[in-house]
């Protein structure tokens, strides 16, 4: 693992415990339909796309026409 795929991991878990201690402490309600659920496929994939090195948006950027990293 690379320091890029690293941080990308951290980040998105840190996306996805700042979810839980919110809804721990009652701030937020993950449990109804909300734009949080967005939040927490960020969060996921994100944290996914770090440990696997997959992330599907790179995919579709790059059929569009962007250039792949390096």
């Amino acid at each position: 693992m690379n320091a890029q795929r690293a941080t990308m991991s951290i980040a998105g878990l840190f996306v996805l415990i700042s979810l839980g201690l919110a809804h721990a402490n009652g701030q937020i309600d993950i449990t109804s339909v909300s734009w949080l659920w967005f939040t927490a496929f960020v969060g996921l994939n994100l944290f996914q796309a770090g440990l696997t090195g997959f992330c599907p948006l790179t995919k579709i950027l790059v059929k569009l026409g962007l250039r792949p990293a390096t």
